[in-house]
């Protein structure tokens, strides 16, 4: 795509796509974030100028960011009240083995080697998917998956023989 073609084609379908990811989202500033970022991702692959075909992608892309948004917001609320649930509900006996077990957790998290630490964090924490964090890592879906297994059997090895 030339930089007039994509110029154009900012211009002519931008507000389109803002309005339509403000309406799924009721917050236009958000809108505004996941729809420029559809765009950059267009530029930086590159893609062929194809008119309808491109607004089309446009506003496929941008809906999967606003669906990805809204699994991390919701996982975030969903992870903030079970804190609240757990701060209000533990017992003493209960947090001192939380305390340990998140100890424990932290430092094989550390051990790791750092390419599967990585790829651990990415799924975990991040919530990507193994072909977004292949994407984002310029490496296969299958090293991926290789590097988050063994990132779990170490874990579980290592939490495993401490818990004992």
């Amino acid at each position: 795509m030339t930089q007039e073609e994509f110029k154009k084609c900012f211009d002519d379908w931008f507000d389109e796509l803002r309005n339509y990811i403000t309406y799924r989202c009721y917050d236009s500033e958000l809108a505004t974030d996941l729809v420029q970022e559809a765009y950059v991702r267009i530029w930086e692959k590159n893609t062929d100028y194809m008119g309808s075909r491109t607004r089309a992608l446009l506003y496929k892309i941008s809906k999967e960011l606003w669906i990805s948004q809204y699994r991390k917001l919701n996982s975030e609320k969903k992870y903030m009240l079970s804190l609240s649930y757990k701060n209000d509900h533990n017992e003493t006996e209960n947090q001192v083995y939380y305390e340990e077990l998140k100890e424990k957790y932290e430092k094989a998290l550390i051990n790791l080697p750092e390419k599967r630490r990585v790829v651990f964090l990415m799924s975990r924490m991040e919530e990507l998917t193994y072909s977004e964090i292949a994407e984002r890592l310029s490496i296969s879906v299958k090293a991926v998956e290789k590097r988050m297994k063994l990132a779990l059997q170490e874990l579980r090895n290592i939490i495993g023989h401490e818990a004992r």
